[in-house]
């Protein structure tokens, strides 16, 4: 099969498709196909040989982006086979075959039927074959074959980063390079100059130069200055097929900015300045502001301003404002119109940030002269004083001169002045003031102990003028006079021990003063001339503001006496010297041998002991229940001395009922009921216990045979006529109820409740014989025998 490429349009295709078609039909373009041939040859049997067939393929070629009306033409497939009967049908087939690519089955041709994009797609793979149309068996295997698209220049160039946007210093070198632009192709760059790219500037010259090859922009010229043109706009053009005729082209923009430098010095408006200022400007404040201008920006033109001579440089001082960059002037001391009414400032302004590669521009600093005018305010009066300490005895009487204070007008009027006291605290009204001289007064005693110093404030007006106030302060000391008696310094307890020694120092004592040490500092101590020589104790005057009480006789003794009074004599060194007395009381303890307290009397040894009233209290109040439950632990153990029951067996309650509204409880005794539980029981003679007998009755004696045989209903009758009888019974309307259970029992009782009717004969006097331990016990049973036999 033999492929024919197109036919070429250019000068230089014309010459490769004659080469191509040339060398094509020799060699590549064909396929040659052999039929299988018999060859008879005499005496030789027939023989078969396999037929050779030789292919050799080449690649199409198609311009891309063709705008014919037909087809445009690629090439032609033809096989050793067709021999031109229309018996052999080519078959296209892969990438495109049937859309982009048709092929005509009798005769090979190959057209495109579409305008190709070598951007989009550079080549084609498709697959051709040749069959027979009646059999539709291929005559030859399937062959490959390309279709590449060949570049035309169709793409401009294009800057993908831009527009740029660049900064150069200003005042930089000629050639200073500034950026690099870069403009891509989308055309082959292996084939022809469609890719070859030149550039070139279309604006901005003579300001800047672009490489034609590499894109680098640079200065073209020396020294730019940012003051005269900050922004540059400059065009460059990108142009393919190496800039020649036909070439397309794209283009950008570079937007350069010179970036500042100091190279221009700061520089005054003026040569001469003119500041007027009241004198009433407070210290402190601003006056006024200068300002030196200079073409740099940023910290190009940071300023800094100084005054550098003058005769107000003690008075005025200058600072920069780092936001604006001016001088701020202020006042640091206040100004007087009637003592100098004007100043003159030399003020400097200089760069703080230099670039040594521009000092030969220098000097970065600038000097100008300012005047100052002060102007006449009228000002309230002024005090010789900026303050007045004064003082005054506190035994000064009422209306006595403590001092003046003096303020006079500062303008050229000397307007007469009018003085007051501001009375906004109590100090202020313990004076008053002269309202023409300015003379302070007392209006009140003072007392030095009470408040040892006064803060008042004077205040001055002009008479013309009584808004202009100024004001002073003034402080008024109150000088001591010896007018308070020494005192001991707290109370003291001074404690002797019964076996202290003559000579010992059992207390030092000190002293206070309520006057100023200058008036009495020195203590003298001494006891009580008037007195008698004590001779128990005696006083040493150390000669330091102290004194020591010192014992004059050997033991003391608590039981003889265990207080002392002893009175001291306090006297100070002021004049007049001032004294007083003072007591002392001295305890006497008992001491251990070191010298430590043991005890004293009660009062002392609970103080001692540190404990407090509501201790003391807490600990009488448990020894008086303690006492309280002692008592009663007695009297209960004293009433079961008397027999509760009589009766040796029958220990039953007794219930008694009445309703009787007088007697009461003692009615409950008015009888002796034993009888009644075993009449047998009672006792020979009964005494009533609720009344006192006037005449002792005589016992009745009955023998125990008679008591065993009494009724007890009889026994009842003969008890209640005996009541009847009786002036001292309960009253009439009582009723009295006996109940009776029955004969006593044959056998005894073993009950101890018995036993208090019988007496022992047994004598306890012996266990005082025992020793200590068991006195307590030989102390009660003797209490129990001594009742028993009263």
């Amino acid at each position: 099969m033999r492929i024919t490429s197109t036919s070429c349009i250019c000068p230089v295709l014309v010459c490769l498709c004659f080469v191509q078609r040339c060398y094509g039909a020799a060699h590549h373009g064909s396929i040659k196909v052999t039929r299988n041939q018999t060859k008879h040859v005499e005496g030789e049997t027939e023989v078969h040989h396999r037929p050779k067939r030789g292919w050799v393929w080449n690649q199409f070629f198609v311009l891309e982006e063709h705008m014919g009306p037909d087809p445009q033409y690629v090439g032609k497939l033809h096989s050793n086979s067709d021999k031109g009967d229309g018996s052999v049908k080519y078959i296209l087939t892969g990438e495109g075959a049937g859309t982009i690519f048709i092929i005509d089955d009798t005769t090979g041709d190959i057209h495109s039927t579409k305008s190709l994009d070598r951007e989009q797609k550079t080549h084609y793979v498709l697959h051709a074959q040749a069959i027979d149309r009646r059999t539709n068996k291929p005559l030859e295997p399937e062959s490959e074959f390309i279709i590449k698209v060949q570049d035309i220049n169709d793409n401009a160039p294009k800057f993908t980063d831009g527009p740029y946007i660049v900064t150069v210093p200003e005042m930089s070198e000629m050639g200073t390079s500034v950026i690099q632009v870069t403009a891509t192709d989308a055309d082959d760059p292996t084939y022809g100059n469609s890719a070859r790219v030149v550039y070139s500037i279309l604006q901005g010259q003579p300001y800047f130069s672009v490489d034609p090859k590499t894109g680098v922009i640079r200065t073209a010229l020396h020294n730019m200055d940012r003051e005269a043109r900050e922004h540059y706009s400059v065009v460059i053009q990108a142009k393919d097929m190496a800039g020649q005729v036909g070439g397309l082209s794209g283009s950008t923009t570079v937007n350069i900015t010179l970036t500042d430098v100091n190279d221009n010095p700061p520089r005054f408006p003026q040569k001469h300045y003119q500041l007027y200022v009241p004198e009433s400007a407070q210290v402190g404040s601003a006056v006024g502001k200068i300002k030196a201008n200079d073409a740099d920006t940023g910290s190009n033109a940071d300023m800094k301003y100084t005054i550098i001579n003058g005769d107000g440089s003690g008075v005025f001082s200058i600072s920069t404002d780092k936001e604006t960059r001016e001088g701020i002037l202020s006042l640091k001391k206040p100004l007087n119109y009637e003592k100098k009414k004007s100043y003159t400032l030399n003020i400097e302004g200089a760069n703080t940030h230099l670039d040594f590669r521009f000092s030969h521009l220098g000097p970065f600093k600038d000097v100008t002269m300012l005047k100052i005018i002060v102007g006449d305010v009228d000002e309230p009066p002024l005090f010789t004083m900026p303050s007045y300490v004064m003082e005054v005895y506190e035994n000064a009487k009422i209306g006595t001169a403590v001092g003046t204070v003096t303020a006079q007008d500062p303008d050229t009027a000397n307007s007469l002045v009018r003085y007051f006291i501001d009375h906004n605290t109590e100090e202020d009204r313990y004076f008053t003031i002269d309202s023409s001289t300015g003379t302070i007064k007392t209006a009140k005693i003072f007392d030095r102990e009470e408040t040892p110093w006064y803060n008042i404030t004077v205040a001055a007006s002009e008479i013309d003028n009584p808004g202009l106030v100024s004001h002073v302060p003034v402080g008024v000391r109150i000088l001591d006079i010896n007018d308070n008696p020494p005192e001991l310094a707290r109370e003291y307890d001074v404690v002797v021990c019964e076996n202290a020694k003559p000579g010992q120092v059992i207390q030092t004592i000190t002293a206070t003063d309520k006057d100023y040490s200058a008036n009495g500092a020195r203590f003298h101590f001494s006891l009580d001339e008037g007195l008698s020589l004590n001779p128990n104790f005696t006083l040493r005057d150390n000669e330091d503001n102290t004194a020591s009480i010192l014992t004059r006789r050997r033991r003391y003794s608590r039981t003889t006496q265990d207080i002392y009074y002893l009175p001291v004599l306090i006297s100070d060194g002021g004049v007049p010297p001032l004294s007083s007395s003072s007591t002392l009381t001295i305890r006497v303890c008992a001491c251990e041998r070191d010298g430590r307290v043991r005890t004293c009397h009660a009062e002392a040894f609970l103080s001692s002991a540190g404990l407090s009233t509501g201790a003391l209290i807490a600990i009488l109040l448990c020894v008086v229940i303690l006492l309280a439950i002692v008592v009663l632990f007695i009297t209960l153990r004293r009433s079961k001395k008397e027999p509760l029951i009589i009766s040796e067996e029958d220990v039953r309650e007794n219930v008694v009922t009445y309703d009787d509204e007088g007697g009461g409880e003692e009615d409950t005794e008015a009888f002796d009921i034993t009888a009644l539980r075993n009449p047998s029981a009672a006792e020979e003679l009964k005494y009533r216990r609720d009344v006192r007998p006037e005449v002792k009755p005589v016992p009745r004696h009955h023998p125990s045979s008679s008591l065993d045989s009494i009724d007890v209903q009889e026994f009842i009758k003969q008890r209640l006529a005996e009541a009847d009888l009786d002036p001292s019974v309960p009253p009439y309307d009582s009723l009295q109820t006996y109940a009776y259970e029955g004969h006593r029992s044959e056998s005894g009782s073993i009950s101890s409740l018995d036993s208090a009717t019988t007496h022992s004969d047994q004598d306890y006097n012996y266990l005082g014989d025992w020793g200590p331990e068991f006195k307590k016990l030989a102390e009660l049973y003797g209490e129990i025998e001594s009742e028993r036999t009263t």
